[in-house]
């Protein structure tokens, strides 16, 4: 068993984090969550109403990792195209994080495809991507007029999704480098 530290809420979700990834919402068992975290089964059920509200907290927790990656990379970012390559490096920086059995491409796609379609997790990995491509408009907008911003924004995102999907394919994020430089010479010849 590892060692534990922080509430059995934190720790649950951790671990689930940590099993959801690695071996996918569906094959992983609530047990295996449990023995992770080092609680009981009920402290499961006393901090998730079932295994599917864990799994929207995973969706919910995966969503605000990629955004305090996203922050501090725009922190230091300078004007919209600088802010644009924060995207990137946030993506980049999430598939280099050392994962249990490796990098398998962007987790809340991962989650998604595990769920039915309209499932409250789907939806919410639908308005994750719909707000890294409003990021990508709204730096974009700095710097092109509004449609033109839009559009170029949702190739990025393309482009961006694309990548991720090859990353993970291949276990590293260079697919994700190769896009940002991509993502870079587009941005700099509008």
């Amino acid at each position: 068993m590892n060692r534990v530290v922080g509430s059995a809420r934190e720790r649950l979700l951790g671990a689930a984090s940590r099993l959801f990834y690695a071996d996918g919402m569906t094959a992983t068992g609530i047990d295996a969550i449990t023995a992770e975290a080092g609680v009981a089964k009920m402290s499961l059920y006393n901090n998730f109403a079932s295994k599917e509200d864990l799994v929207l907290a995973y969706i919910d927790a995966r969503h605000e990792e990629w955004l305090e990656l996203y922050r501090r990379r725009s922190g230091n970012a300078t004007g919209p195209i600088g802010g644009v390559m924060a995207v990137f490096d946030a993506y980049i920086d999430h598939a280099s994080v050392a994962y249990l059995h490796g990098f398998r491409g962007c987790g809340l796609l991962n989650a998604a495809a595990e769920l039915p379609v309209g499932s409250p997790g789907r939806e919410a990995v639908r308005r994750h991507k719909e707000q890294v491509e409003s990021i990508l408009a709204g730096h974009l907008t700095g710097v092109l007029p509004s449609p033109v911003a839009r559009d170029t924004a949702e190739h990025l995102t393309f482009l961006l999704e694309g990548a991720m999907s090859r990353a993970g394919l291949e276990g590293q994020p260079d697919r994700l480098e190769r896009a940002k430089t991509i993502a870079r010479g587009l941005v700099d010849s509008l």
